[in-house]
């Protein structure tokens, strides 16, 4: 499932539509169905909410109508069935929260994000942690849910133990079960702090 959901979004990334060509990411277009998948919008409010000019917006909406992953008319952009499957088994996989800080981060934007049953591929977390930095977030530590504990690769056999607060928090509003990852990720802004969680979490999504 994660392997159809990656290839869909990088092929939308990367094709070409008519009109000029626009800088965007994967975790934008995420950020733009997950938009759309709440209430139909228009290329100006998912512009404004994107972070991104209206010429980006355009271009974002025009590879979402060639995918088949929306429509768009002039009460907005509205997923496919094809684009809710996708977004459905998406949030089936990933799924992403506000934090407050914490000892793990003290940004004034933090995020979480869960990612189902990928413990198994979790090295040391530096993948993550750059992909979250070059999304624009200023930091991220990646961790797994192991026999009942929160664990960070070379940094906490029990986070609960260590770093309590975060801990409570994440296992508050996430509910992470064995074999799960969990990324903290925070930065300057909400937007940078969200594109960063996303951006970690695609890494593992092969």
């Amino acid at each position: 499932m994660s392997h159809s959901i990656r290839q869909e979004i990088e092929e939308i990334a990367k094709q070409k539509v008519p009109g000029p060509s626009a800088a965007f990411s994967v975790p934008q277009i995420l950020r733009a169905l997950e938009l759309v998948a709440e209430k139909p919008i228009g290329r100006n409010t998912l512009a404004q909410q994107l972070a991104v000019g209206e010429g980006v917006a355009r271009t974002i909406i025009n590879r979402l109508k060639s995918g088949g992953l929306i429509d768009a008319s002039k009460a907005g952009c509205t997923l496919t069935k094809k684009g809710s499957k996708l977004w459905h088994d998406y949030q089936s996989i990933v799924k992403s929260i506000s934090i407050e800080k914490n000892e793990i981060v003290i940004n004034d934007f933090n995020v979480a994000v869960l990612v189902r049953k990928k413990a198994h591929t979790l090295k040391s977390g530096i993948e993550q942690r750059d992909a979250a930095i070059v999304a624009g977030a200023g930091n991220a530590t990646t961790m797994a849910m192991k026999e009942g504990r929160l664990v960070i690769p070379f940094v906490s056999n029990d986070v609960s133990e260590d770093f309590p607060k975060a801990a409570k928090q994440i296992i508050s509003l996430l509910d992470p079960e064995d074999g799960d990852v969990v990324i903290v990720v925070g930065a300057d802004s909400s937007e940078k702090a969200l594109y960063g969680a996303m951006a970690a979490a695609w890494v593992f999504l092969d």
